[in-house]
């Protein structure tokens, strides 16, 4: 706002939390307590605490920090009242689609169905961000937020306070905050595990490993760094620099990513030391977000080799941990093909070993992605079906199968019914694995 320095970003007064500000432009709403759990509802569901200003064009939510986080657009050119613009930490912008509801849940799990704009294996998803209703919405927010605050005068401290705070954050400074993240935990997060979505993808990233195991020469998503795992002092030194940078915002999460991609390889006393600390410095115990979760991601070769007592151990620490494992096929020709260097006999193991340890803890779920293509070897299917359905006497609610097509950014009916032929027969929970990053 004119003539006013620009302050840090703090939260607004907790006893002006739902205050409401009407001026003849817009309302604006401080400090709006959402969802309190990331619910499966057909309508949006907003969850922790944001502010809020509803224009005639527009509204927009900004966090504690005073960083916008999503806005959607009013009117006819809007495509459905439900459907919403999301900027991620990373700075990207995610538009969520309706895609018909009972449609895209069957087939990811949740109502509404991300699109990306960059390339990612999504077989549902259309080109929202070439609308002008959204990509107008997405570059002018800023504009539109300078001209609202420009208009509105005399207005209470908090209110004040906020707009000078969101005002600040400003495109050229939320991509810089971006980089910042980067630069704290070793790089861009290129994929995050499918389980996330059951958070909204709305974490707090901690590298405790670099790299990955196998190198498979199919994937497009992990870098080619060598694996290696983080000291204790690496993790707690980038611990502290996360708090300072969520700084504000802490109290809206209540999701750990433990990083990269076979964290599980990092073994037990680091993987617990890395959810311990992280979730007493992040204060997740007192987040506005019920339900504590930790993802990571592992291999075959880590899950076979990981001791008991990781599991143990992990059953005894707050929250639900979900382990993400990519098998990618169950037929030794595939493999082969894929440039994934394992073998069937180690696939099958990593896979009874997942059905044990859902059984025998309730807090740790171990989930499992394997590929879908054409031109994959005839076996490929019937081999993952001997798994997935002919191992199991009965259907289980834990043990969540992911499948992934390798062809980016190519929607196709084909694939999808396919894969639909495949979730009938699977006796696990079957959803598509939309890659997303961070």
């Amino acid at each position: 706002m004119p003539g006013v320095a620009t302050t840090h970003p703090t939260p607004i007064f907790a006893t002006l939390m739902n205050a409401s500000f009407l001026t003849k432009n817009c309302q604006i709403v401080l400090e709006k307590k959402g969802g309190s759990n990331y619910s499966k509802l057909s309508f949006p569901l907003h969850c922790g605490v944001f502010s809020e200003i509803s224009s005639a064009s527009a509204v927009l939510h900004f966090n504690l920090s005073g960083e916008i986080i999503r806005a959607k657009g009013k009117g006819n050119e809007w495509g459905h009242p439900h459907e919403w613009l999301k900027r991620t930490k990373g700075d990207d912008w995610v538009y969520y689609s309706t895609g018909g509801y009972a449609g895209v849940f069957e087939s990811i799990g949740e109502y509404y169905l991300p699109n990306f704009e960059y390339p990612t294996n999504n077989l549902l998803g259309g080109h929202p961000f070439s609308e002008k209703a959204i990509s107008g919405l997405k570059s002018s927010w800023h504009q539109t937020l300078t001209q609202l605050a420009e208009n509105i005068t005399d207005t209470p401290e908090p209110v004040h306070r906020f707009l000078v705070n969101a005002l600040s954050n400003s495109p050229a400074c939320l991509a810089k905050k971006a980089q910042r993240l980067q630069e704290i935990i070793g790089g861009r997060i290129s994929v995050l595990p499918p389980d996330a979505r059951h958070v909204d993808y709305n974490l707090i990233p901690l590298t405790i490993s670099q790299g990955c195991l196998h190198k498979c020469r199919f994937c497009k998503v992990k870098n080619t760094l060598p694996f290696r795992v983080k000291t204790a002092m690496e993790i707690t030194y980038q611990i502290g620099c996360l708090k300072n940078f969520y700084g504000a915002d802490l109290p809206n999460y209540n999701a750990l990513f433990l990083g990269e991609h076979d964290s599980l390889m990092a073994g037990s006393d680091l993987i617990c030391f890395g959810i311990e600390e992280a979730y007493r410095e992040f204060g997740f115990a007192d987040s506005h977000i019920a339900e504590h979760k930790t993802f990571l991601f592992g291999s075959a070769t880590s899950l076979v080799n990981a001791p008991e007592h990781l599991f143990t151990n992990l059953e005894k620490l707050p929250g639900m941990h979900y382990i993400n494992i990519g098998l990618e096929s169950a037929d030794q020709d595939t493999l082969d093909k894929l440039g994934k260097p394992i073998s069937v006999g180690l696939v099958q193991e990593a896979f009874t070993r997942m059905q044990e340890i859902n059984d025998r803890y309730g807090s740790i779920e171990i989930t499992a992605n394997f590929i879908m293509d054409v031109g994959l070897p005839a076996n490929h299917y019937p081999a993952i079906m001997e798994l997935i359905r002919e191992r199991l006497v009965r259907t289980k609610p834990k043990g969540s199968i992911y499948f992934s097509p390798l062809t980016f950014n190519q929607p196709s009916r084909a694939r999808l019914f396919e894969f639909n032929r495949l979730k009938i027969l699977s006796r696990l929970p079957t959803f598509l694995y939309i890659i997303q990053r961070l």
